[in-house]
C-alpha cells in the first residue's frame, strides 16, 4: 500500500460511531513521503496529556495496574504487558517493536507480555496510514517515537515515584532491567513496588530519548517472542479460533466473475451426516455443519443454478487487449521534467519496449476464514485482520448496529500480503452468521481463496528512451495501464487521474533522467476484483524499471552496474548499497555456459537495497536461483534478525511469482485452483543468500516487502546474461524452454 489511507476510507467505512472519525487531523494537503507515497498528518493521542487513564480500557479501571499511556499496563508484580497496534503475519513486529518499548523502558524484551489491540484508531492509528493498519511496510516507521516515547514516559514515572518513596533527586535514581536503584545508599525497588506510586503521578507529555548511541535493545539480534507458541502448537491463529458450540461453514461462489445465484435445491444435502443448514449470501450459497468435513461434504451436494451473466465469455487476452489498446492514448500526468518528446527525436539511439505483468493471487498459507457470532447483546468477531476498525465498522453497518456492540477479538495471521487489508470475507461471515443460532466458523478452501481472491491487477507498461552520444539516457517516457486500486480502497489518494500506487517508483526513478514523462491510464479488468498485493506499486514499477535501465546499459555496450553506478548520484545511499553487493559478489568474474548474473536496485519505503543474483538455466529452459546477494540500508536497523528474515522471506515470495505465477481467465472463471498450478517455491528450490546491512543513523525505513519488489528485475536481468533473451512479460514459466 502506498502509504496512504485516506480520511474518504474512514468516511465511507467506520459509519456508527462518527466521532470516532475526529481523531483523523489531516495537514491542508497530501505531501509526498521520502519514499515517494502518500502520508497523512494525524495526531496521536495515545500519550496522556497530564493525566492517567488507569489503563488503555476502562474495563482496566480499579485494578493496580500503571498504565500512562495505550500502549503499556505493569501490573504489582512487575509484569509489563505491552498492547500491541499492529497485528503479526510473520513479519517479525511482535519481538521488533516491542524492543522500541523495552529500550526507554529499561526492561528485557523477553520478558514483556503481548496483548492484541483493540480496534480503536483513536488510540492506536499509524500516523503514516492514517488508520489502525498494517501494511505498507510502516510497523517500524510510524511507531519508532511513539512507543519509544511511551517507554520513556512510563520509565519516568517509576522513577519519580521511587524518588518520592526515598525523599531523593530523581536524578540519583536509575532504571535497570525493571528496578530503579540508588546508588549511594543501595537501595532499589522493583516496578511493580511503585505501581501503586507512580500511577498516582502527573503523566508528562514529553520526556527525552536515548542517544542512539546509548541503545541496549535496538540493534540487538533479539530472539523473537512469538517462535516458542508458534514451535509448541499453542500460538492462535484466526483459523484457531474456537467459541463454544461453534458451527462450520464452507462456501460455494459464483464462479464467474459478476454472476449471480438463481436458486440451490439443498435436498440431499440436508439429508447428510452433520448438516445443518443451507444458507444463500449474495453471490454464494453456504453449508453449516457440525465440522469442516461435513459442511464439505454437504456443499458437493448442492444442486446449484447460477447467472453466469455478461463475462462468461471473458478470457485473459481480452483483457491484455483492453489494456493494450488504452496504452495507445495518454494518461494522467503523474511526472513531467523537461521535454522527453523532443529530446528523444534527438537521441543517438532509441529503444522502445512493452512490459507485461500478470494477475496474482495472494495464496496465504493460512485461507480466509472469520468466526462470527450475531446475538441479541451485539456481534463477536474472531479473525486474523490487518484492518481491524475497518473490519469492525463494516460489520457494524451491515447489521446495522452500532460499532461498539461488534466486539473483534484479532489473531496472528498466516500471511498477509495485501489480501486481509479487505473485509470482504469478513462482511460474507457476517451475513451468513445473521442466519446461524450461535457462532460460526467460515472458512474457505483453498480452491475458493485461490479462485475468489481480490487480485493484484495485470499491468501493461510501454517504456521508451533516447541516449547521447556517450550512451547517457537524454530522454525517458513511460506509461502506465491498469487498474487502480487507490480509486477503490481509498478515492482522495487519486489525485488528477493519478493512482499514487500505480506509478510509486516508476515517477521517481532513481537516476539522473534530464527529460522525464511518466503517465498512467486507468484501466479496469472488467469484472475481475483487484487489490494490493506485497510490495505493491514498487513491485510492479521495480521489474519495469530496472530491466529497462539493463537495457539500456546493453544498448550502450556498457557494464549494467557502470551504468547503474554512473547515473545514481542523487541517490547516493543506493549507489552505496550497490558498490557494497558488487563487492561481496563475483560480479565480473567469468561466467560457465548456462548460467548468469542479474542486478537490479531498489529505493521505497523508506529502504534502499541493492540485489545481484546468480542463476543457472539449464538446457530444458528450467531456472535454478543459485545465489542472491544483498545489500541493504534500512535506515537505523531495530532487530538485525528480523531484516534478514523478511529479505529472505520477502524474495522467495517474488520468486515465486516472478519464475511461476500468474492468474488466468477462461470463460470468465480463474483457471488456477489450488498450489499444483499456483506454485510456492520448494526450500530445495531456495537459493543461498548473502544479505549485508549498511549501518545507519538515518530513520529507519520499511523492511517487509523490498526483498519482493527487487528481485524480479534482477532475476530477469540474470536471465538475459545466461541466454541473451530478455524477458518482458512475467511469469518467466516456460519461455525458455525449447
Amino acid at each position: 500500500m502506498s502509504q496512504g489511507l485516506i480520511q474518504g476510507l474512514a468516511d465511507k467505512y467506520i459509519v456508527a460511531n462518527p466521532p470516532r472519525r475526529n481523531f483523523l487531523k489531516f495537514a491542508a494537503s497530501v505531501s509526498a513521503t521520502t519514499a515517494g507515497g502518500m502520508v497523512l498528518s494525524i495526531s496521536m493521542p495515545a500519550l496522556s496529556q497530564g493525566k492517567q487513564t488507569q489503563s488503555y480500557d476502562e474495563l482496566e479501571a480499579g485494578k493496580n495496574l500503571l498504565a500512562p499511556n495505550a500502549f503499556i499496563k505493569i501490573d504489582t508484580n512487575g509484569e509489563v504487558t505491552m498492547i500491541m497496534p499492529k497485528v503479526e503475519m510473520g513479519q517479525g513486529v511482535y519481538t521488533s517493536l516491542p524492543m522500541l518499548l523495552a529500550e526507554e523502558l529499561e526492561v528485557d524484551v523477553q520478558t514483556v507480555k503481548l496483548e492484541h489491540a483493540p480496534p480503536n484508531d483513536k488510540l492506536y492509528g499509524d500516523a503514516m496510514l492514517g488508520a489502525q493498519v498494517t501494511g505498507g511496510s510502516t510497523s517500524i516507521r510510524a511507531m519508532w517515537d511513539p512507543l519509544r516515547q511511551a517507554g520513556a514516559v512510563c520509565r519516568s514515572l517509576l522513577v519519580t515515584a521511587a524518588a518520592q518513596k526515598w525523599k531523593v533527586d530523581e536524578s540519583t535514581c536509575q532504571a535497570r532491567s525493571g528496578v530503579i536503584y540508588h546508588e549511594a545508599s543501595g537501595r532499589k525497588l522493583g516496578y511493580g513496588e511503585l505501581v501503586k506510586v507512580a500511577s498516582a503521578l502527573p503523566v508528562p507529555t514529553k520526556v527525552a530519548l536515548k542517544d542512539p548511541k546509548d541503545f541496549k535493545v535496538i540493534g540487538t539480534s533479539a530472539k523473537r517472542l512469538d517462535t516458542p507458541d508458534k514451535v509448541n502448537g499453542l500460538a492462535k491463529f484466526g483459523i484457531d479460533a474456537h467459541p463454544d458450540k461453534v458451527k462450520y461453514a464452507v462456501i460455494a461462489t459464483s464462479p464467474v466473475f459478476g454472476g449471480k445465484l438463481i436458486s440451490v435445491d439443498d435436498s440431499r444435502a440436508l439429508k447428510m451426516p452433520g448438516v445443518l443448514q443451507v444458507v444463500k449470501v449474495d453471490n454464494a450459497v453456504a453449508v453449516i455443519g457440525i465440522h469442516t468435513w461435513a459442511a464439505k461434504r454437504g456443499l458437493g451436494a448442492l444442486e446449484i443454478k447460477w447467472d453466469e451473466g455478461k463475462s462468461t465469455a471473458v478470457k485473459t487476452g481480452d483483457l491484455i487487449q483492453d489494456l493494450r489498446d488504452a496504452s495507445k492514448k495518454p494518461g494522467a500526468v503523474a511526472k513531467k521534467e523537461g521535454n522527453a518528446a523532443s529530446a528523444f527525436k534527438k537521441a543517438d539511439k532509441t529503444l522502445s519496449v512493452e512490459y507485461e505483468q500478470p494477475f496474482l493471487a495472494h495464496a496465504t498459507m493460512e485461507p480466509m476464514n472469520c468466526t462470527v457470532e450475531v446475538g441479541a447483546s451485539g456481534c463477536d468477531i474472531w479473525v486474523g485482520t490487518q484492518i481491524p476498525t475497518f473490519a469492525q465498522g463494516m460489520a457494524a453497518k451491515t447489521l446495522g448496529i452500532p460499532v461498539e456492540k461488534v466486539r473483534l477479538h484479532n489473531f496472528l495471521i498466516g500471511g498477509g500480503f495485501g489480501r486481509r487489508l479487505e473485509f470482504d470475507g469478513v462482511v460474507q461471515a457476517v451475513k451468513i452468521a445473521k442466519q446461524v443460532k450461535g457462532p460460526v466458523k467460515v472458512i474457505w478452501t483453498r480452491e475458493e481463496d485461490i479462485q475468489h481472491d481480490m487480485f493484484r491487477p495485470y499491468y501493461f507498461d510501454r517504456i521508451s528512451a533516447g541516449l547521447d552520444a556517450k550512451g547517457k539516457p537524454v530522454s525517458w517516457s513511460h506509461r502506465i495501464v491498469g487498474s487502480s486500486v487507490m480509486a477503490r480502497f481509498a478515492p482522495p489518494a487519486v489525485k488528477n487521474g493519478v493512482d499514487p500506487d500505480a506509478v510509486e517508483v516508476s515517477a521517481d526513478p532513481p537516476y539522473e533522467l534530464p527529460n522525464l514523462y511518466v503517465d498512467y491510464v486507468r484501466v479496469e479488468p472488467r469484472d475481475v476484483p483487484t487489490a494490493f498485493w506485497r510490495g505493491v506499486g514498487p513491485t510492479r514499477g521495480t521489474f519495469v524499471v530496472e530491466s529497462f535501465i539493463d537495457e539500456l546499459a546493453a544498448l550502450a555496450k556498457v557494464d549494467p552496474v557502470k551504468y547503474r553506478l554512473e547515473l545514481l548520484n542523487k541517490t547516493p545511499r543506493l549507489k552505496n548499497a550497490l558498490q557494497l553487493a558488487v563487492s561481496k559478489s563475483d560480479w565480473g568474474k567469468p561466467l560457465a555456459k548456462g548460467k548468469g548474473r542479474g542486478v537490479s536496485v531498489m529505493h521505497a519505503f523508506g529502504s534502499y537495497l541493492a540485489m545481484i543474483v546468480e542463476i543457472t538455466v539449464n538446457p530444458q529452459g528450467e531456472v535454478k536461483v543459485d545465489k542472491v546477494v544483498c545489500a541493504v540500508d534500512c535506515g537505523l536497523t531495530v532487530n538485525p534478525n528480523t531484516v534478514l528474515a523478511q529479505i529472505e522471506g520477502g524474495v522467495i515470495f517474488g520468486l515465486s511469482a516472478v519464475l511461476y505465477n500468474e492468474i488466468t481467465i477462461k470463460n470468465g472463471r480463474v483457471e488456477q485452483t489450488n498450489f499444483n498450478d499456483y506454485r510456492v517455491m520448494r526450500i530445495n528450490e531456495a537459493p543461498v543468500f548473502d544479505i549485508h546491512l549498511i549501518k545507519s543513523a538515518e530513520a529507519p525505513g520499511g523492511i517487509g516487502e523490498p526483498g519482493t519488489a527487487a528481485i524480479g528485475a534482477a532475476l530477469a536481468n540474470a536471465v538475459f546474461s545466461a541466454t541473451g533473451k530478455r524477458i518482458r512479460k512475467l511469469p518467466i514459466g516456460n519461455q525458455l524452454q525449447a
